[in-house]
C-alpha cells in the first residue's frame, strides 16, 4: 500500500500561520512545491496542537470536495480551522457545537436548503437590477470621500471598507449610524488574529486570547440582531432584516441562534469579502498604468477584471469539511471522520488551471475559480459581489484620471479571510 504523503512541518505551521497569509509570496512557493507532489496531503500537529487533516491544494480536487456536499460536510467538525483550544472556547461557549456562529456555513442537507432559499432570491440578479442605482449612488459618495481626501490617502478606509459595507446595511436593513460598529465587530470576529484589526494593541495574542476576542464579537453581534429581529417582527419592512426576522421553517418560526446567524453571515461576509476584492482591483489597476488607461476607455474589460480580482485576492481563503463516509480524492483515501481544508488560496494559484497564476490578467479565458466555492454552499452573495464591483470601478475610472502606489499594500495576518488592510494610493481627479 502507497504511504500517505505528509506535508512537510515547516509548510503544516505556515498553512495555519495567520502571518503567512500576510506574508503571502512565500506561502504560494510552499503550496507550488507541495502542490506538484500531493494535492491531498496530510498535516499533523506538533504537540497535538489541533486535530489531523487532509489539505487539498490542487484546483481539481478543491471544486470535487465543494460539489459533493453529501460526502463532505460542514458538519459536525467546524468548517473553518481552528486550534484544540479554540474548538473547546466553542463547544463550551454553544453547548456542544464547534460553530460560534451556527449561520449557512456551518449547516448540511436538509437543513441547509431551506434556510437558503429563504434569501435566495434577494441576491439573484433580477433583484439587484433593482438596486443598481442606489448602489452606484453609494459608489459616487465613496469617490467623493476618497478625492476630498487630497490627491493621496489609504483606499481602504476611505472607500474599499465603507463602501461594500454601507451597500449591504441598506440591503439588511441596519441603520447608517450603526454602520460603524457593524465594521468593527466583524473586523474583530475575521480579524482576530490581526493585531491592527482586533484592537488590543497587542502583538502575537495567544490562541485563547484571540478565540476570546472572536467569541465577543459573536456575542454582540448576536444582542444587536436580536433586537432588530424583535422590531422587525414589531414593524415589518421590505428589507432582509424582516425576511430573516419572520421566517418560517417547517411550520415553526426560526430558531434563535439560527436567525443570529443568518444576520450574521449576511452582515458580516456581504462586505468583508467584497471589501477585500475591490482593493485587489485598485491595486491592479494602480501597479498597471496600460490596463487603467484600458478599463478607463472601453468598459466592457470591467467583467474581466472584476472575476481576476476575486480570484487573485481570494478573499476566503479556506473552508473545513468532514468526510461522511470513507472515499478517494487525488489518489488517496479518505476516512470516514477526515477532516480536511479546502484551500482556496492554493487552488486559485494552480498552475494547471490558470498559466501564471501570480499574473493579473484582465483578459483570463474561461475564468472558473474556486473564490465563490460551489455546490450547494456557493457563496449567497456572489452577483452582489460582482455587481458592486463592477459599479465602483466604473464610477472611480469616470472620476480619476490617474492612480499609482503611494507606498506598499499590506496584507491581513488571518487564515480564514484575507484581502488587504492598507492600500496607499495617489491619485489625479478627471
Amino acid at each position: 500500500m502507497a504511504s500517505v504523503p505528509v506535508v512537510p512541518a515547516e509548510v503544516g505551521r505556515a498553512v495555519i500561520d495567520p502571518k503567512s497569509y500576510g506574508a503571502w509570496d512565500p506561502l504560494l512557493d510552499q503550496f507550488d512545491a507541495l502542490r506538484a507532489k500531493a494535492p491531498v496531503a496530510r498535516v499533523v500537529a506538533p504537540q497535538d496542537e489541533h486535530e489531523p487533516f487532509w489539505l487539498v491544494s490542487g484546483f481539481d480536487e478543491v471544486m470535487k470536495v465543494s460539489k459533493d456536499n453529501a460526502t463532505f460536510l460542514n458538519n459536525p467538525k467546524s468548517a473553518v480551522f481552528t486550534l484544540r483550544i479554540g474548538d473547546m472556547l466553542a463547544r463550551s461557549i454553544t453547548g456542544g457545537s464547534p460553530h460560534l456562529v451556527d449561520s449557512l456555513v456551518a449547516m448540511d442537507a436538509p437543513k441547509h436548503p431551506k434556510l437558503r432559499r429563504l434569501t435566495q432570491d434577494w441576491f439573484m440578479p433580477k433583484n439587484l437590477s433593482k438596486l443598481d442605482s442606489e448602489i452606484r449612488k453609494i459608489a459616487s459618495e465613496s469617490i467623493d470621500r476618497m478625492l476630498a481626501a487630497g490627491e493621496e490617502g489609504d483606499f481602504i478606509p476611505l472607500v474599499a471598507a465603507p463602501y461594500p459595507l454601507h451597500v449591504v446595511m441598506q440591503i439588511l436593513g441596519v441603520p447608517p449610524e450603526d454602520e460603524p460598529k457593524m465594521l468593527f465587530l466583524t473586523q474583530q470576529m475575521f480579524g482576530g488574529q490581526d493585531e491592527d484589526l482586533n484592537k488590543s494593541g497587542l502583538k502575537d495574542l495567544p490562541p485563547e486570547q484571540i478565540s476570546q476576542i472572536v467569541a465577543g464579537a459573536v456575542a454582540e453581534f448576536e444582542r444587536y440582531f436580536a433586537g432588530l429581529a424583535a422590531e422587525r417582527r414589531q414593524n415589518p419592512g421590505e428589507d432582509v432584516a424582516t425576511v430573516i426576522a419572520n421566517a418560517v421553517i417547517d411550520g415553526e418560526p426560526m430558531s434563535d441562534r439560527d436567525t443570529a446567524g443568518y444576520y450574521i453571515i449576511v452582515a458580516s461576509a456581504g462586505h468583508d469579502t467584497t471589501s477585500a476584492s475591490s482593493a485587489g482591483a485598485v491595486l491592479a489597476l494602480a501597479r498597471d498604468p496600460d490596463l487603467f488607461a484600458r478599463a478607463k476607455a472601453d468598459r466592457s474589460l470591467l467583467p474581466g477584471i472584476v472575476e481576476e480580482a476575486i480570484r487573485w485576492t481570494t478573499p476566503v481563503q479556506h473552508f473545513m469539511r468532514t468526510a461522511a463516509r470513507d472515499t478517494e480524492l487525488g489518489g488517496q483515501q479518505i476516512a470516514q471522520g477526515d477532516w480536511l481544508m479546502l484551500n482556496y488560496v492554493a487552488a486559485n494559484h494552480d498552475p494547471a488551471q490558470f498559466p501564471e497564476p501570480r499574473k493579473f490578467d484582465a483578459t483570463r479565458p474561461a475564468n472558473r475559480h474556486a473564490a465563490f466555492g460551489a455546490g450547494s454552499h456557493q457563496c449567497l452573495g456572489l452577483h452582489l459581489a460582482r455587481l458592486e464591483m463592477r459599479i465602483l470601478l466604473d464610477v472611480l475610472l469616470d472620476r480619476v484620471e490617474s492612480l499609482e502606489l503611494a507606498g506598499a499594500p499590506r496584507r491581513v495576518n488571518s487564515t480564514f479571510v484575507g484581502g488587504y488592510k492598507a492600500l496607499p494610493l495617489r491619485w489625479k481627479a478627471a
